[in-house]
Formats: C-alpha cells, sequence, structure tokens
C-alpha cells in the first residue's frame, strides 16, 4: 500500500458518521466507563466498606490463637491450602483473561468477588465484578454476557459433576439410610437436571458468548470442580494421614453431591455422619471438619481485611 493510499485509509477511518463517532471507534476498543458519574464509580468503594463491616462483624467468632495451635505446620499443608483457598479466582481470572486479557491485577477484583458472594450475599460479586469490568477492561462491548455466561456455566458444570459423582456415590449414599426420604431425594435430582438442561436447551437464548469460548468456559469449570474435589482430600489427608487417601477422595465426592442437592436439609450433619461411616474416629474426624471451616472463615476475614481496607485507601488516593 502506498503512502497516500496509506493517508486516504486513515482520512475515512477518521470521517464522522451520522452519530459523531468514527468508523476507527467501531474496532477500537476502550474501557466502558471512565467517568466516574455511573454507578460502577462508588460500587467499588462501597463493596471495600462492606467488606470490612462483615469482618468486624464476624472477627470476634474465630479464636486465632487456638486455631493457628491446632493446624498443621508443615509447608505442604499451607502450600495446599492456599492453592485449595485460590482456585476459585486463579481459574476465574484465566477465563476472562482468555475473554477479555485482563491483567495480572485483576486477580484481586476476583479474590473481592469471592469474598462478596462468600461474606455479603450470593452473586453480589458478580456484581462487583461486572462493575469493575466496566471500567478497567478494555472490550467490544458489555461485559455483562460474559459475566453471566460464566456463573451460568459454573452452575451447570457443577450441577453435571454432581450427578456424575451420584452415580457412582448412590449405592454407599443408599447403604447408609440417610435422613434423606425418596420424593425429596427426587424433587432435588429433578431441579439438577432442569437447572442444567435448561440453559443448553435455550442456549441461543440465555448465553452471550460464541459457542466456542462457552466450551472453553465450561471447560475451565469443571477442571475447577474436579481440582477442589481433590484438593480438599489431600487437605484432610494432611491432617489425618493416617487414613488412606482414596477414603478422603470418596468423602470428598459424598461432599460435593451432599453440597449440591437443594432440599436436603441438615447437610453438615449429614455428611459428618458419611464421614464417621467411612473413615471412623468419630472425634477426630469431627475435630479435622470443624478445624478447617474455621480456617477458611479465618482466611476470609484476613483476605477481606486487606481488600476492604486496600479498596479503601486506594480511593481515598485517588480522591
Amino acid at each position: 500500500m502506498s503512502t497516500a493510499d496509506i493517508a486516504a485509509t486513515r482520512r475515512i477511518e477518521a470521517a464522522p458518521l451520522m452519530d459523531g463517532t468514527t468508523i476507527r471507534d467501531l474496532y477500537v476498543t476502550t474501557p466502558l466507563m471512565k467517568s466516574g458519574r455511573n454507578w460502577t464509580a462508588w460500587f467499588g468503594p462501597l463493596i471495600s466498606l462492606a467488606l470490612l463491616a462483615a469482618v468486624f462483624v464476624q472477627l470476634g467468632s474465630v479464636d486465632f490463637p487456638m486455631l493457628l495451635g491446632l493446624v498443621p505446620r508443615t509447608f505442604t499443608f499451607w502450600a495446599v491450602f492456599a492453592l485449595t483457598y485460590s482456585l476459585t479466582p486463579l481459574f476465574d481470572w484465566f477465563i476472562f483473561n482468555r475473554l477479555w486479557s485482563i491483567p495480572a491485577g485483576g486477580l484481586a477484583a476476583l479474590f473481592r468477588k469471592r469474598l462478596s458472594n462468600e461474606l455479603l450475599l450470593g452473586y453480589v460479586g458478580d456484581v462487583y465484578f461486572y462493575a469493575w469490568a466496566r471500567r478497567h477492561v478494555r472490550m467490544d462491548g458489555s461485559p455483562f454476557g460474559a459475566v453471566k455466561d460464566s456463573a451460568i456455566l459454573s452452575g451447570v458444570m457443577g450441577n453435571v459433576v454432581t450427578l456424575a459423582m451420584l452415580f457412582f456415590t448412590f449405592p454407599l449414599l443408599s447403604s447408609l439410610q440417610l435422613a434423606i426420604d425418596g420424593r425429596t431425594l427426587g424433587i432435588s435430582l429433578g431441579i439438577l437436571v432442569l437447572t442444567s438442561l435448561v440453559p443448553m436447551l435455550l442456549g441461543r437464548r440465555i448465553f452471550s458468548l460464541p459457542a466456542a469460548k462457552q466450551r472453553l468456559v465450561a471447560a475451565v469449570h469443571f477442571a475447577r470442580i474436579v481440582a477442589n474435589l481433590l484438593l480438599y482430600a489431600l487437605l484432610w489427608h494432611l491432617m489425618l494421614p493416617d487414613v488412606a487417601i482414596s477414603w478422603w477422595v470418596m468423602l470428598s465426592t459424598v461432599r460435593l453431591v451432599l453440597s449440591r442437592l437443594p432440599l436436603v436439609p441438615n447437610k453438615d450433619v449429614l455428611f459428618a455422619g458419611v464421614a464417621t461411616f467411612l473413615v471412623g474416629r468419630e472425634g477426630e474426624i469431627a475435630e479435622i471438619l470443624a478445624l478447617l471451616a474455621s480456617l477458611l472463615l479465618a482466611t476470609h476475614l484476613l483476605v477481606g481485611l486487606l481488600l476492604g481496607a486496600s479498596g479503601v485507601i486506594r480511593r481515598r488516593i485517588a480522591a
């Protein structure tokens, strides 16, 4: 292409269209919101303040010295725990990096997303991440479709893995004579199947991403769920190493199945009963399950405190 052709092309690209935009504007991606005059400007700081409030409300419920005195002090345990805790933000970052090429700094936003869902209200973290993406990510169109599709596909893959694992664990669960009547179990399974099939059958109306990207997102969520299952089994094995890890894998599978059945009551009690049946040693099983739950809550509070404080400080500096 000659110099004259290049100059002519640039003049055409810069020519204003009827709405005042140019052809170049149609393919140059920019953050959707640069101005602070929209709800995305204050939603991030509001989440930071809400995280701080949630941390201070629950801070007294954790005995940190006692907790640190009971958990294993090996590097392997803490490395596996850190990986398990970071699994969801890391896999989410991989998804949105492939979709939008978000920077490594987006990990902090994804940790806030997870903590907001855990400590505040379900899916408020997804709203926060949507607001963050509108202000910080260069993309074509709105990020709402990708955030929505990822959340739906995460739920669908969770249901798919649960149904598959239920097929393998059903003989065990039925032999335990758990306090789950057949009608409740049937309705729960029906809900899982229905909520898995509907998005697939109405895919073109529900999903915004192209089919290839939908498959990518679904595969990443599937890998995350399986990795989480195996890492929890490894954590329990590290806390009670004289029990074979294969039993912990089975127990982690049962935990996933019970957690996903929507109408089953007293899931923690049922899980503790299954754990005692599989592994025995009732006192030790109850202790490590309670210990790991307390450690997870303590980590939520510490990470929430750091992220909430950093968000407030950054906002004050920017102001």
